[in-house]
């Protein structure tokens, strides 16, 4: 079967075309724009496309004909009339969203789901899982949406591994992508109120989460969450205490970090029998992965924050290293601006220079108006030192100064394709230097 996924390079639809590779499927795909994610695709081994049109795809139909059309949420977001989507339509072929395909590889081959939802934390989380259950070489297939770089090297997202039992999923709650599947086993990092393009209300994001944990068989959270969602413990729902002394045998930097690894330990050690210290110890050597506090120079370092509680949390993480923290931030959408601007307030106090630049633009509401860098300022506490920035030469030179200096440069970015994050990387020599 020849599965073309559209959107190849996003962090949910590019690990999916990795697994259904692996699995046995012909896969190719498309993209808008190159990233570093369709590179590594390409390393892969996935024929891929830049650019999204129909001269394009009814190519790749004439020379091998396409069974199954999977899709980013995101595109059909964008453009509901989209030429692949609507070349699928004229030429009956199978569409269809990620879910549908990840449940198919699932069902088809027998595989215990462990799903990691959550606001926050999502990805480094499930990457945590993997990384115990490599160590303890038990056999899986998952889907996480970055790089773990020390498992054998610059591995990629996606994996599918035939003699698995179990599929550990990073479960977006965008496009109420994780209401599609019944987990064997679910972990809640948070449950903080996102995507309000797809959740009008708080309420209805939190009754989301609340029929998501129906939907499993066994669900592992915080109190803070427990009481948020109106959620009692039960035989299918284990209630942890956040404050543990457990987490202090964690040895990761970050409250955060620790937390999600405690939520991550008593899980598995629920399926696997395995005892605590154990999985702690192998906890407490996970490397990380990409684009969370990734150290990219000397005192330089990219993250995937977007949002005031992520952003809090990576600060502290920074402050566990330094008391001299200065933040870079590219807000992730203007949509999300809307929403957040007043929550800003004093997310930024614990930098002592905050550069703000111009949000990074997806799925935009064009009613909106477009919030500049000097109008969120505004919303900053009087505590907060901020300017607006560009991502241009000036901005290269104030990061190296202040790394320089001494001082922890965190860079904040949740975008993709030229983001901050890409941005940063393609100038890695100046950094360097």
């Amino acid at each position: 079967m020849h599965i073309y996924f559209s959107g190849i390079g996003g962090a949910g639809i590019g690990p999916l075309a990795l697994i259904a590779k692996q699995a046995g499927y012909e896969v190719t795909g498309s993209d808008l724009q190159p990233s570093s994610y369709t590179e590594m695709l390409e390393q892969k081994g996935i024929k891929l496309h830049i650019g999204q049109t129909l001269e394009q795809i009814t190519s790749e139909h004439q020379v091998h004909p396409i069974d199954w059309i999977v899709f980013s949420s995101a595109i059909f977001y964008t453009n509901p009339d989209h030429a692949e989507l609507q070349f699928a339509k004229q030429h009956n072929i199978r569409i269809s969203k990620r879910d549908e395909c990840i449940n198919e590889i699932i069902d088809r081959h027998h595989l215990k789901l462990i799903a990691i939802a959550g606001t926050h934390g999502k990805t480094t989380t499930t990457a945590l899982a993997i990384w115990i259950l490599k160590q303890l070489n038990i056999p899986i297939s998952y889907s996480v949406g970055a790089k773990i770089t020390a498992l054998t090297g610059n591995i990629a997202m996606g994996q599918f591994d035939s003699n698995s039992q179990y599929f550990v999923y990073e479960c977006d709650e965008f496009d109420r992508n994780f209401l599609s599947f019944k987990p064997f086993l679910s972990i809640i990092t948070t449950s903080d109120w996102d995507h309000h393009d797809i959740y009008p209300t708080y309420e209805d994001y939190k009754q989301a989460f609340k029929q998501f944990i129906n939907q499993s068989q066994k669900t592992f959270l915080y109190q803070r969450d427990a009481n948020n969602l109106s959620v009692e413990q039960n035989e299918n729902v284990t209630v942890l205490n956040q404050g543990d002394g457990h987490l202090d045998s964690i040895k990761l930097a970050g409250l955060h970090n620790r937390q999600n690894a405690f939520l991550v330990i008593e899980a598995l050690g629920h399926i696997i029998g395995l005892n605590r210290d154990k999985l702690t110890e192998l906890a407490s050597q996970f490397p990380g992965l990409s684009r969370r506090f990734e150290k990219l120079a000397p005192n330089i370092y990219t993250d995937y924050a977007h949002t005031p509680e992520e952003i809090t949390a990576t600060l502290q993480l920074a402050h566990e290293l330094s008391d001299n923290i200065v933040a870079v931030y590219e807000p992730l959408t203007n949509r999300r601006q809307h929403y957040m601007q007043d929550q800003y307030y004093d997310t930024f106090e614990p930098a002592k220079q905050v550069y703000w630049l111009p949000s990074y633009l997806a799925r935009e509401d064009p009613s909106q108006s477009v919030l500049t860098p000097d109008y969120l300022i505004s919303k900053l506490s009087p505590k907060t030192s901020a300017v607006a920035a560009k991502k241009d030469a000036a901005l290269i030179d104030i990061i190296k100064k202040h790394a320089r200096n001494g001082d922890i440069v965190v860079c904040l970015a949740g975008g993709g394709g030229g983001s901050l994050d890409e941005w940063l990387r393609a100038n890695l020599v100046q950094l360097q230097t």
